[in-house]
């Protein structure tokens, strides 16, 4: 399975929307809570090449991007290839 990271704020309905569809698929993922944690925040914006939106998704590695990047993975099939890893 592939490692799955994502960057969420408290109270965000982006963050929980793409967490309930990887939740969905049955995948873990390590979830970093940037509300008050400032280091973590500049390390998403450095990893997002700028991204500073949340929530901000990273597959194996790779920045997939926000909750609208996942869906649309997802709805094109592309998505479960990528989890697969």
């Amino acid at each position: 399975m592939a490692k799955v990271e994502i960057y969420t704020k408290f109270l965000c309905g982006f963050c929980a929307r793409a967490k309930n569809l990887l939740e969905s698929k049955g995948v873990s993922f390590e979830e970093f809570d940037i509300t008050m944690d400032a280091e973590k925040r500049a390390e998403m914006i450095e990893r997002a090449d700028g991204g500073y939106t949340v929530p901000q998704i990273f597959i194996d590695g790779a920045h997939i991007g926000g909750s609208d990047d996942l869906a649309a993975l997802d709805t094109s099939g592309e998505l479960d290839p990528l989890l697969a890893n």
